[in-house]
């Protein structure tokens, strides 16, 4: 095949345990999925179908090692937002609840990091998330866990620190809409393909970093993930 410019590079992940690497097509985010965060952002907590928004791919960071973001341009408010991510290893579309988690190839932790300040103008004025969202490396994700080796979680901690001092803590058991439901609910819209990610939503207590802060996040029983934020 012929290319008229140089194909993008594919973004990939680590895999515990493996050499080879989980490669990353598109990635699907759940917004309020905790009703703690709901409230926080003012919105009403109560259990409405899910809703979704996308980051692309070169989102994406390898955060399998101590990583680190640049602070991003456009804004003067930059959240963090810790995440149960999972791995999709299988395709399909229509996909009942009861056969989601067979879609599932594994599970990392993951960071959706935020302009906040440009996602709240877009809300106010009726505008699309994408550059309070969709911004590059605003995804740094750890080691991806297969399910192969250890299940699906449904509860466990999930915290974030910011220099060393607690910012969010919770349960991955508060999800409003659990993981199978939300891989049925999406494929409902859309047919999910091997090397899709979902991030699954964050709890309460999000909040901004500055250049020079470090922040720890971790889920019980996954490899946490270390990011620094840079100038």
């Amino acid at each position: 095949m012929n290319l008229a410019v140089a194909a993008p590079r594919v973004h990939t992940l680590s895999v515990a345990g493996r050499e080879e690497r989980f490669p990353v097509n598109r990635v699907f985010c759940v917004g309020r999925n905790y009703a703690a965060h709901a409230r926080e952002m003012g919105k009403d907590p109560d259990r409405e179908p899910p809703f979704f928004f996308m980051k692309p791919a070169h989102a994406v960071v390898d955060a399998a090692q101590p990583a680190t973001v640049p602070y991003p341009s456009m804004t003067r408010n930059y959240h963090h937002e810790i995440e149960l991510v999972v791995a999709i290893g299988a395709g399909g579309r229509d996909i009942p609840v009861d056969k989601a988690l067979d879609l599932v190839y594994g599970y990392a932790v993951g960071l959706d990091m935020t302009r906040r300040d440009v996602q709240l103008e877009a809300r106010d004025k009726g505008r699309p998330w994408e550059f309070g969202k969709s911004f590059a490396l605003s995804a740094p994700i750890g080691r991806i866990h297969r399910s192969a080796d250890i299940g699906h979680p449904k509860s466990g901690a999930i915290t974030l620190t910011v220099n060393g001092q607690p910012r969010q803590s919770s349960d991955i058991d508060k999800l409003i809409w659990s993981v199978a439901e939300c891989i049925a609910h999406l494929s409902a819209y859309e047919a999910l393909e091997p090397g899709d990610l979902i991030m699954t939503g964050t709890p309460e207590g999000v909040n901004a970093v500055v250049a020079g802060d470090t922040m720890v996040g971790a889920i019980a029983g996954l490899e946490p993930i270390e990011v620094k934020v840079t100038p």
